[in-house]
């Protein structure tokens, strides 16, 4: 249904406002751009501009015509457009290469927008972003700047194609930030402004290429300059920078007085293109808002409407109000989050489309990216191209940048309602107050690769069990012999996997609903800002982890148990687990929905997300179970509410945040997931272990002893039959009964299926050993310990090994070599049921995180068997050969 437009004499009647398609990555299909237009009308948006980074033929490759098949597709693209009253924008950008005082160039550059016009286009636009500013020998002869150079070929071909009724002209100097010195002062854009002719459209992102603001003050700047209204291209919600990263926050950061100084706004959102309902549906709400109450000078009366907004929707929500109905605002006032609730609204009934969606998930952002190098400081948040790479490696409009990584880093160690309306409003120039500024608590790095991604382009497996890998170099799913197959071990349920046939959104229980849209939306907001649901994820655990002192054991200083500042931490910590099982059940809903299509781009961002929020839920409880007080990391925080930094320089938004928040310095490999190739919907919890755990986890000790052997399982059941603990005491015990704050259990909705046992001072736990453990073992296995004498003779075959590992608990001393470097001992066992593998990751660093945070700054593995070594490897160990001259026994160790 068709937007009515305000009654505004001052907007341009022909207002330019739709979807640039100008990313990096894999670009949309047919079916989702035909979707697209259907849209657009819906919501009264009028242009869809053609310029996918991964069309070679539109910038690589501009010279070659479209064969058959690309001119079939593209002519349905066109017609598809015009049927939805569309105007399709195809963009060519020729300035990688083209020598512009060649009259053969211009041939070949006009033939070609001639090959497209043939196809029905009557819309063009000319992209000269991302390439050198140097022309040849040629060029300087003929032009007396490279700004002119452009100018001169762009009003040609716009005098060829009979001036287009809309023809847009991306500068190279295309955003605040790069004008040269200045936007008033920049020859370039003067240029342009002069001699560009006057019914050309020119492109602009804001101060920077993704901007945060875009203010009033600065489009009456830039008009004066250009000698026209421009038109922007807006990077709010492009992703293709950060793989880890997706935009489903409102359009906002752009005041209403912008209405009426521009020619028009293209979006150019995330390349997921089923993730861009709100981000093109919030910019149709801002496209048709009035401005007669808006002031270009002070935004005060817009941010009023705002504030009042806020506080009227937190009063409602106490009082009881339903969320369908709709909070007093005044007709025409556009507020971002009340915009975003009408999007969710229309948004629900998408994900109960029929789409399918076959094969192994893959987001389409690309690995393979150009280099672009900071400046020495590291600190600027403008990229600097270095010789010879900006041709690729510079900044489009359409993307941010793309740095190269060191990779020898420890950075680099992953049915719309048919009756929709929207309703003309005003729109808000400042952040109201239930806007949440994101807080980056990341330091500026050098050399980041924002499109640097732990997934990769394997090939999908066929076998339910291998859906998923632990990072990128995992090439073998088989670990170790602890996650062996296990003879009496039932196989994973297929129930695991989302299966076609086993949805089950008809039931209420799982059915997605608009609080839990919010919810997924609030947790991948925006570049500079997190949702208020993900910014109270972020200061409830900072509460809560600066705060742990209150609830831990310290002689000094003892805190009654029912003082207000423990009852509050409780509180605290109990509102915070609800937050995470509220994740959780957005997780499992949306595992259930019809629109697989949708599932596959949303599932990776969910998946980790939830994993982020269930491991720092799992370090909450430690801290109320752990009985020493410490001092935690703070980390290095970074203001994003200025906007001084592109978003690139801070990757990975609120779940690299919450990691940030974590005790952790230098295990970053340990966030590196690679997500599931099928979506899955198990839960795996990690939590501190209990005493009452220590049966399961013998259990499981047993079980995998067992599998590992690889013995016939009634033969091993019968010999341990008089040594029912002997497995769990000799891997576990010691541990749970002397350190037991550092032990972890990880369960599945049945039982326990791995666990984690670490001390933070290994000589003082071998210590606690030989005085306390080793006595008792001897007392409850002496036939085991009489080595020498001849009642050895009657232990089975399998069990002397076992005696062997009892034995050494009382002899073996460990090297000064080793604590050096690694004063911790740690041990861990994962069940081969657990079909999620970055489970392993994430349990060892809640005991990393649980030992840092007490100090420690490395820990080993002591008697590594064969069979482990690949185990611990990929959890970042490394074997430590010159810590000891004993050739019979193996370490491993990290520094952390």
């Amino acid at each position: 249904m068709q937007l009515e437009e305000p009654s505004d004499a001052k907007k341009d009647a022909s207002f330019i406002c739709g979807v640039v398609e100008g990313f990096y990555g894999r670009p949309w299909t047919l079916d989702q751009r035909k979707d697209l237009f259907v849209k657009l009308q819906e919501w009264g948006m009028n242009s869809y501009l053609y310029a996918p980074k991964d069309d070679y033929k539109h910038r690589a490759y501009w010279r070659e015509l479209y064969s058959v098949e690309e001119a079939e597709h593209l002519t349905m693209l066109i017609t598809a457009a015009k049927e939805c009253n569309i105007t399709f924008i195809y963009a060519l950008s020729p300035g990688l290469d083209i020598t512009y005082s060649s009259s053969k160039e211009m041939v070949i550059l006009k033939r070609k927008l001639d090959q497209v016009a043939q196809f029905g286009c009557t819309a063009f636009a000319l992209l000269f972003d991302d390439i050198e500013a140097e022309m040849t020998e040629s060029d300087k002869e003929a032009f007396q700047s490279f700004a002119q150079a452009q100018v001169s070929v762009t009003n040609e071909v716009y005098e060829h194609l009979n001036q287009p009724k809309e023809f847009l002209f991306c500068p190279t100097q295309y955003c605040a930030s790069r004008a040269v010195p200045d936007v008033p002062n920049s020859e370039y854009l003067n240029t342009v402004g002069s001699k560009l002719a006057p019914g050309i459209d020119v492109m602009w992102t804001g101060p920077k290429v993704i901007s945060r603001l875009i203010t009033p003050a600065s489009i009456d700047e830039l008009t004066e300059v250009l000698r026209r209204k421009p038109v922007i291209w807006d990077n709010l919600h492009a992703n293709d920078y950060d793989q880890k990263r997706i935009f489903l926050g409102p359009y906002t950061g752009r005041p209403s007085a912008l209405l009426t100084k521009l020619k028009g706004v293209l979006t150019n959102p995330n390349c997921e293109y089923g993730a861009n309902f709100v981000a093109i549906h919030t910019v149709a709400q801002w496209s048709k808002c009035s401005i007669e109450h808006a002031h270009d000078e002070n935004q005060s009366s817009d941010a009023i409407s705002a504030v009042s907004a806020d506080i009227k929707l937190e009063q409602e929500s106490r009082n009881g109000r339903s969320d369908d109905e709709d909070v007093s605002l005044p007709m025409l006032v556009y507020h971002s989050r009340l915009a975003l609730k009408k999007s969710l609204q229309l948004w629900l009934p998408e994900f109960k489309r029929t789409k399918s969606m076959w094969g192994p998930i893959s987001k389409p952002h690309v690995n393979n990216v150009p280099p672009v190098t900071f400046s020495a400081t590291g600190q600027s948040g403008v990229p600097c191209c270095s010789s010879g790479s900006l041709e690729e490696g510079g900044t489009s409009p359409g993307s941010a940048p793309m740095p190269t990584a060191d990779h020898s880093s420890a950075e680099d160690a992953n049915e719309l309602a048919s009756d929709a309306t929207l309703t003309p409003c005003l729109v808000d120039g400042t952040e109201s107050a239930g806007s949440s500024s994101m807080v980056s608590l990341d330091r500026v790095a050098e050399c980041l690769e924002p499109m640097e991604t732990v997934e990769s382009t394997s090939s999908a497996s066929s076998q339910a069990k291998n859906l998923d890998v632990e990072d990128v170099d995992d090439h073998d799913i088989k670990e170790s012999p602890v996650k062996e197959e296990m003879p009496s071990a039932p196989e994973h349920e297929e129930g695991d996997v989302v299966m076609e046939s086993e949805r089950k959104e008809e039931e209420e229980d799982y059915q997605l609903t608009v609080d839990d849209l919010c919810l997924l939306c609030d947790l991948f907001y925006l570049p500079f800002e997190h949702g208020p649901q993900g910014m109270q994820l972020l200061q409830e655990f900072n509460w809560l982890k600066l705060n742990a002192h209150i609830v831990a054991s310290n002689p000094s200083k003892p805190t009654a148990a029912g003082s207000p500042e423990v009852k509050e931490w409780h509180e605290r910590a109990e509102k915070f687990d609800t937050m995470s099982r509220a994740l959780n059940k957005l997780f499992t809903r949306l595992t259930y929905i019809n629109n697989r299509e949708l599932l596959y781009e949303l599932y990776p961002y969910v998946w980790d997300m939830r994993g982020v929020v269930a491991l720092l839920n799992s370090y909450v409880k430690w801290l109320f179970d752990s009985s020493s007080q410490t001092a935690f990391n703070q980390g290095s925080k970074q203001g994003f509410l200025s906007g001084e930094q592109e978003p690139w320089v801070f990757r990975g938004g609120l779940a690299a945040d919450l990691q940030r928040l974590l005790p952790l310095e230098s295990v970053n490999d340990l966030f590196l997931y690679k997500t599931p190739e099928t979506p899955t919907r198990q839960v795996y919890t990690i939590r501190p272990y209990l005493a009452s755990d220590e049966r399961n986890v013998y259990q499981l000790c047993h079980r995998l002893h067992i599998a590992r052997t690889g013995a016939n399982f009634c033969d091993m059941e019968k010999m341990f039959h008089s040594y029912p603990n002997l497995l769990g005491d000799i891997h576990f015990g010691a541990f749970v009964t002397l350190s037991p704050e550092f032990c972890f259990v990880v369960e599945d909705d049945n039982s326990v299926v791995g666990f984690v046992a670490a001390a933070a001072n290994a000589k003082e736990l071998q210590r606690q050993i030989r005085v306390a453990w080793v006595p008792e073992m001897q007392t409850k296995y002496p036939e085991l310990f009489h080595s020498h004498s001849s009642e050895k003779s009657n232990i089975p075959e399998p069990l002397k090994d076992l005696a062997t590992k009892l034995q050494r608990l009382h002899t073996d001393d460990l090297p000064d070599a080793l604590l050096t470097y690694h004063p911790s001992q740690l041990k861990m066992w994962l069940s081969d049921t657990v079909i999620d593998h970055s489970v392993s990751k994430r349990l060892l660093t809640c005991a990393v995180a649980a030992l840092r945070a007490h100090g420690s700054s490395g820990c080993h593995v002591y008697d590594v068997d064969v069979c482990s070594m690949e185990f611990y490897s990929r959890l970042g160990f490394v074997e430590l050969k010159n810590v000891t001259h004993d050739q019979d026994v193996m370490y491993f160790g990290r520094i952390f």
